[in-house]
């Protein structure tokens, strides 16, 4: 692929035998130079197609003194921010000279990461928000900056990061090469980040039935004052050492994981409120095996690697179909087998159904013993072009009258 000896020997060093599809295809581009728009499935291994070839333009460029940032990685979370600077460290170990990598987020004090800039930095990882208050610092500049990735690039696409995004890319060189890596690219935001490219090669790895994951995926039909209980059960009577369960929301992760620790399960709540000393210290303990169930919102959805996770439970369905690929890739990685359980109640079956119409599969609705749900969902309404049915729709105040009647429910069990 064009790799120079000594990355080719550190990256087989860190297990990295042969190349995956992405890495085929996306190594050599990058090395030319070209701008790539990457959409490849989870756990086929987008973070070494970019942090490999980046290494090596690092490695034939001169170096600086003082050090300025040639190539700049910018990233949706903490975690996955911290997850790929471990990885470009590991493969820069063997390498005959010592690349520096800079790796920045919020949640923590700003001060040390400032003191960590003195004397600039070669390969800077970041997440927008803090990149930016550490250039309005002047800790860094990134006026050299000559390669720009942005890994989970739909995310940082959308609205959550659009000012924030905007606002970074003013401040690098105009002419600079830029690489954009995602499991997913909606329409919408894939017609985003053809703009901010440059006659990109755009490559797309199909996913066959001989590179799908392995994951079995089941929906189980359960009133949704039952969850809790059901989870239970299925912790009690499955043999996993591990689970990552998906709530919608930082009040509901602190509830579910409260009642599992006072059933006596190790369980640990994962959000936006966690300290980051507090998320690190969760996501190492549920890798390690002393943390048995890790509840989460979306912040553990992007990117992170868990090795051999068995299973993915979806407690509260994801927002879109798009989440749900990303939470399900989860597990099943690295040519690993797992399982994604989704539960279904009455009030989110119709969403339910949309989410298997995106993703292309109908999966058969199952039952547990002695958590079979007492309220039924409506039968399925056809629907006809695009629209929806006129008089079936929800109000908001219907909404909210029944998401807090299923709280209200749910804090009563357990």
């Amino acid at each position: 692929m064009g790799l120079q000896p000594d990355l080719a020997q550190a990256a087989s060093s860190q297990g990295y035998i042969a190349p995956t599809a992405i890495q085929s295809a996306a190594i050599p581009a990058i090395l030319r130079g070209s701008d790539v728009l990457a959409t490849a499935q989870t756990g086929s291994g987008k973070t070494a197609a970019f942090c490999l070839p980046l290494l090596q333009q690092w490695l034939v460029n001169r170096q600086t003194s003082p050090r300025q940032p040639q190539a700049l990685i910018l990233l949706p979370t903490r975690e996955l921010a911290a997850q790929v600077g471990a990885i470009l460290r590991d493969l820069a170990q063997g390498l005959p000279r010592r690349a520096k990598v800079a790796v920045v987020f919020g949640g923590v004090s700003i001060k040390p990461q400032m003191m960590a800039l003195r004397g600039g930095a070669d390969i800077v990882v970041a997440t927008p928000g803090r990149l930016l208050d550490l250039v309005a610092h002047n800790a860094l500049k990134l006026s050299s900056v000559n390669a720009l990735v942005l890994d989970e690039a739909d995310r940082l696409l959308d609205l959550g990061f659009a000012e924030e995004l905007g606002s970074l890319l003013s401040l690098l060189p105009p002419y600079r090469q830029n690489l954009m890596f995602s499991a997913t690219f909606p329409p919408a935001v894939r017609a985003l980040a053809e703009q901010l490219l440059r006659q990109p090669l755009r490559i797309d790895i199909e996913q066959t039935a001989a590179t799908a994951p392995d994951i079995r995926q089941r929906a189980i039909e359960v009133d949704a004052s039952q969850r809790t209980m059901l989870l239970r059960h299925l912790l009690q009577t499955h043999d996993w050492d591990r689970v990552l369960v998906f709530v919608a929301s930082r009040q509901a992760a602190d509830r579910v994981a409260g009642k599992l620790q006072r059933a006596g399960i190790r369980a640990a709540a994962l959000h936006g409120d966690c300290g980051q000393g507090q998320r690190g210290q969760v996501l190492a303990d549920l890798k390690t095996g002393q943390l048995q169930v890790l509840v989460a919102t979306d912040v553990a959805a992007r990117g992170i690697d868990i090795a051999r996770l068995p299973v993915v439970v979806n407690y509260d369905l994801p927002r879109s179909p798009v989440d749900y690929t990303h939470r399900i890739g989860r597990t099943g990685r690295a040519g690993a087998s797992g399982e994604a359980i989704s539960f279904v109640s009455a009030d989110c079956a119709a969403h339910f159904r949309l989410i298997e119409k995106r993703q292309r599969l109908r999966l058969p609705r199952e039952r547990i013993a002695g958590f079979e749900p007492a309220i039924t969902a409506p039968a399925a309404v056809e629907q006809v072009g695009n629209g929806g049915v006129k008089g079936k729709r929800k109000s908001k105040k219907d909404k909210l009258r029944e998401a807090a009647a299923r709280q209200q429910a749910d804090d009563s069990q357990g």
